[in-house]
């Protein structure tokens, strides 16, 4: 099986675009596009034979506008490891450790937009 894309969940393609071009190069890349039944618009950013695909939030009704939510996260069986606290650069952030059983990396922190 071969690795087709990875998605980033970004809250502005075009500023998230002209970061990443800063640091990578890339082959190509398609102009965004609204996925309507997902309430996104996504762009495709060609490097080597794998594309990052920029996923950003069509509405505030898109089911990534709220993309890391705690309570959410515990609903669906994530737990708690380290409530919301002043973190780094003073923002706030929180440790939750999620039941996936297919991959190592159950402990995600979840920080505060500067």
């Amino acid at each position: 099986m071969k690795l087709h894309h990875i998605g980033l969940v970004v809250k502005n393609i075009q500023k998230s675009l002209g970061e990443l071009t800063q640091y990578l190069n890339f082959e190509s890349t398609t102009m965004p596009s609204l996925v309507g039944s997902q309430k996104v618009n996504i762009c495709f950013l060609k490097t080597n034979n794998v594309f990052l695909e920029l996923i950003e939030p069509a509405d505030e009704n898109s089911p990534v506008s709220k993309f890391a939510e705690l309570e959410k996260m515990e609903k669906n069986g994530g737990r708690i490891i380290v409530n919301v606290v002043k973190g780094f650069e003073d923002r706030l952030t929180a440790f939750i450790m999620l039941n996936m059983k297919n991959t190592n990396c159950n402990l995600i922190e979840l920080a505060e937009k500067k």
